[in-house]
C-alpha cells in the first residue's frame, strides 16, 4: 500500500492573540503557543488533519485552527535551521554565522526578516534577507 505524499510546506502567519481565547490552540500546546508570542511570526504548515493545522517554528510544533492562519504568497528566502553567513560585517570583525532561529514578517515591507543562532547563543540582531547568505 502506498503512503500518501506528504504535502509541501506553506509559510504563513497565525494572526493569534490572547484577547482571541483558546479555542483556537490545541489544549496540548496553548501554554507554550502563548509564550511563543505568535504575532508577526512566520510559522511553516506542515500538516493538516480534521480540525486543525500543524505548524512549525523553530524546533516546536503546535496544532492550532485553521481559522487564523494566512499563507505567504511566496516562501521566504530561508528558514529554520538554515547555515547562513552574514555578508557585508564590520571591518575587523569576523561575519556572524548560524543557524536561522526565527523569522519575523515585517507587515510594512511585506518581507521576511531573521534572527540566528551562534554557537549556541541567539544573536540579537534581526537580519534582513540581504544582509545573509546560505554558507
Amino acid at each position: 500500500m502506498s503512503r500518501p505524499r506528504p504535502q509541501p510546506v506553506r509559510y504563513g502567519l497565525y494572526s493569534w492573540t490572547p484577547d482571541y481565547g483558546l479555542r483556537y490552540i490545541h489544549p496540548a500546546n496553548r501554554r507554550t503557543f502563548e509564550w511563543l508570542e505568535p504575532l508577526g511570526k512566520v510559522f511553516e504548515k506542515i500538516d493538516e488533519a480534521e480540525d486543525w493545522i500543524l505548524l512549525r517554528y523553530d524546533e516546536q510544533q503546535f496544532k492550532v485552527s485553521g481559522e487564523l492562519f494566512s499563507e505567504l504568497p511566496d516562501k521566504p528566502p530561508y528558514s529554520f535551521g538554515d547555515l547562513v553567513e552574514e555578508v557585508g560585517a564590520e571591518p575587523g570583525r569576523p561575519p556572524h554565522r548560524g543557524l536561522i532561529s526565527d523569522v519575523f514578517w515585517n507587515e510594512r515591507t511585506h518581507t521576511a526578516r531573521f534572527q540566528i543562532v551562534e554557537k549556541k547563543r541567539k544573536i540579537k540582531r534581526v537580519f534582513e534577507p540581504d544582509e545573509l547568505r546560505l554558507v
